[in-house]
């Protein structure tokens, strides 16, 4: 290798050199010029996907300060660790991500996005709480109450998620998710009762009966069933006919009659509330594909088969589809 060459790959290795010892130069001193900043404010955002805000701003303001100190405005940006701050931020059952940061104006921005509860539980033992769409467990907020799909007779104290216990839990956030969704289901169900070996039975809002609900599988199919039953069969018998409907069974909705005597006014006050909440969830989702649980189902026999004079016999009817 020629002397001229060496030079060049030395003058070149030297070049780099300096370069990097530039650039270091530079990032140092952009570094203490950070450091020397102060913060001058800061602002706090908090995301609530339900539209109800669980945790106040001071509550925030709370958790990211230690017992350092007393106040943020004025203080040192080098003395700021975010991590350490969006970690205590997210030990709030409440919180479901954080994210701090400086602007360029040497302002703290603080960024909040709550967990958003799709149902509320009650235990066996009176324990009641929140569950968000992953199954993670909630407090109760005093400050907001959320009009939620209640179920009752959870066989735990706590939101079990593992193993055996997830079936149950898994079909707690898909029941909720639907009638969440459904205009019709959301004003009629009052309460979801979980019983023994992870069935369901529902209460409704109108109506003197019990619908037999089955486990958490079909879910959307049910549901389809027992809204052509309401609407082809009990808009037209009355409301208070059946002491239960049975949902469990596929392809059909099997009727238990009341024994006794109906108040006619109160059957007849019943249809009406019925077909009202028929009419409202049938004028909200028109001209929309967003319920097609409540069309009928690919392959089923139309609507008019749902007649009374199918039943059976005189205590039990099975409407077939």
């Amino acid at each position: 290798m020629s002397w001229k060459v060496k030079i060049r790959k030395l003058m070149a290795v030297m070049g780099w050199t300096v370069i990097g010892a530039g650039m270091l130069m530079l990032l140092a001193a952009a570094i203490r010029k950070r450091n020397s900043r102060t913060c001058k404010g800061y602002r706090i955002e908090i995301i609530s996907p339900s539209g109800k805000q669980f945790i106040e701003r001071q509550e925030v303001l709370h958790l990211i300060m230690d017992s350092n100190f007393e106040h943020i405005e004025g203080r040192p940006i080098h003395e700021f660790n975010l991590l350490q701050m969006e970690e205590r931020l997210e030990k709030d059952p409440w919180v479901h991500k954080s994210l701090l940061f400086f602007d360029n104006n040497d302002l703290l921005r603080v960024s909040v996005t709550e967990r958003e509860p799709v149902a509320r539980i009650i235990t066996v033992g009176g324990n009641s709480f929140y569950i968000d769409s992953s199954g993670f467990q909630l407090p109760l907020n005093r400050r907001q109450i959320s009009l939620l799909p209640v179920f009752t007779g959870y066989p735990y104290e706590r939101i079990r998620d593992t193993g055996l216990y997830r079936p149950l839990l898994n079909a707690l956030k898909e029941m909720s998710g639907f009638i969440r969704s459904d205009s019709f289901w959301s004003a009629q169900v009052s309460q979801v009762e979980i019983l023994p070996g992870g069935n369901f039975k529902l209460i409704p809002e109108v109506g003197n009966h019990v619908i037999e609900f089955g486990d958490g599988s079909r879910i959307v199919e049910k549901f389809h069933k027992l809204f052509i039953f309401y609407k082809e069969v009990l808009s037209q018998v009355g409301m208070d006919k059946y002491a239960s409907l049975n949902v469990s069974f596929e392809g059909q909705v099997v009727g238990t009659r009341r024994s006794g005597f109906v108040k006619k006014a109160d059957s007849i006050q019943a249809v009406k509330n019925i077909t009202q909440l028929i009419q409202a969830a049938q004028h909200w989702q028109s001209d929309t594909a967003r319920f097609e649980h409540i069309k009928p189902l690919e392959n089923s026999e139309p609507a008019k088969e749902f007649q009374t004079g199918d039943l059976l016999d005189s205590t039990v009817g099975k409407i077939k589809r």
